[in-house]
């Protein structure tokens, strides 16, 4: 989703809880992985990988200049010729922990399988913070969570839009002395112009 549908998403959806607790959840992303340069660690369930997340948080990562952001996709699966960045498995969330943090999106409820791994990586010093549909297990394992019920007002899809703009949007600007506005706005329009992403 691109600058411009994010912001008409945002025109929308003003007056709603859902864009302060995006901005909250993004906040918390952002200074549980910038402190600790990086080591975010993205995992979905056995029947949903958040591709489209990991994507924008790549973009959002290189847009913000904050590195930080770009995620390792946790994949249940991992197919043989998988490129590198493909072929992270479970076994990354066991070796997860202090300074590390675990991003679980989860619209249904995990497998326990997950869920232990979650747990012990929580319990080795990872920070863990959820995108879910509601399922107090997983929220109780987050440190921070962002519930999104099935057939509310807005999808899960939706607020990992919102999530991942925000994460960016919100971040310090790097030390580079003060930006001229025709700078600001050059970049903006870089912004507004780039081509859709491909394929992650």
């Amino acid at each position: 989703m691109d600058a411009v549908r994010v912001a008409l998403l945002r025109e929308v959806l003003d007056g709603t809880q859902w864009l302060p607790a995006a901005r909250r959840f993004a906040g918390a992303l952002r200074s549980s992985v910038v402190p600790q340069g990086g080591g975010l660690l993205l995992v979905g369930t056995e029947v949903y990988e958040p591709w489209h997340l990991a994507a924008h948080l790549v973009d959002e990562a290189a847009w913000s200049g904050l590195p930080e952001l770009n995620p390792t996709l946790v994949r249940h699966r991992v197919a043989p010729g998988e490129p590198a960045h493909l072929s992270v498995g479970l076994g990354r969330i066991e070796a997860a922990g202090r300074g590390e943090t675990l991003l679980v999106v989860a619209p249904q409820r995990p497998g326990a399988g997950l869920l232990e791994r979650v747990h012990d990586a929580r319990r080795a010093g990872a920070t863990v913070l959820s995108l879910d549909g509601g399922d107090r297990e997983v929220r109780g394992l987050a440190h921070e969570a962002l519930s999104v019920p099935a057939g509310g007002e807005v999808d899960l899809d939706t607020v990992q839009h919102l999530v991942s703009a925000a994460a960016g949007e919100n971040s310090v600007p790097a030390p580079r002395g003060r930006r001229r506005l025709r700078d600001r706005l050059a970049h903006l329009a870089a912004q507004l112009t780039a081509p859709p992403p491909g394929r992650w």
